[in-house]
Formats: structure tokens, sequence, C-alpha cells
């Protein structure tokens, strides 16, 4: 099974970052506002980037990292798709 961690671009100019298997069914979800209470009042405007994983210890990691960046380091992030900008 794969894993992937995803950046979604929300309506308001935000940044969400999540973790899941399935990246499409995912942002149906977001799109629709089941099962996510962020987009649920910040829909989402565009999924900008997602990474893959074969280890879900390896995407969780990753998704607590890019969290901790700022906005313009996400930005910078989905432009590059650079995973050595979260070290």
């Amino acid at each position: 099974m794969k894993h992937y961690v995803y950046i979604i671009e929300c309506q308001n100019g935000s940044y969400y970052t999540g973790y899941t298997t399935d990246v499409a069914r995912r942002y149906e979800e977001h799109k629709t506002g089941v099962n996510c209470k962020y987009t649920r009042s910040f829909p989402p405007k565009k999924l900008q980037a997602f990474w893959v994983f074969d280890h879900k210890s390896d995407a969780l990691r990753i998704e607590y990292k890019i969290k901790l960046l700022s906005k313009a380091q996400k930005k910078r992030l989905i432009v590059t798709k650079d995973l050595l900008l979260c070290e």
C-alpha cells in the first residue's frame, strides 16, 4: 500500500496539509466537506502537491514537518517539490 502527503490550497489562501492512502478519494472528501473539519470551513481551491511514500511512518513524519513550515516555505515546497526543505 502507498501512503501520501498532500497540500491543498484553500479558497481563503491558506494551505491544508494531510495524510491519506488515496489522494483522489480524500480530495473529494475535502470538496464535499466529509470527514474534514478545516476544509468544511475553508473550502479547497486546488490540490497543489502530493508525495508518495512506501511506509506510513515516513509519510506521517513528513506531514508533521510540513505542518511546521511557514506559508512562504510551503509555497516554495509546492513549487520545488523538494522535501529537503522540510529537514
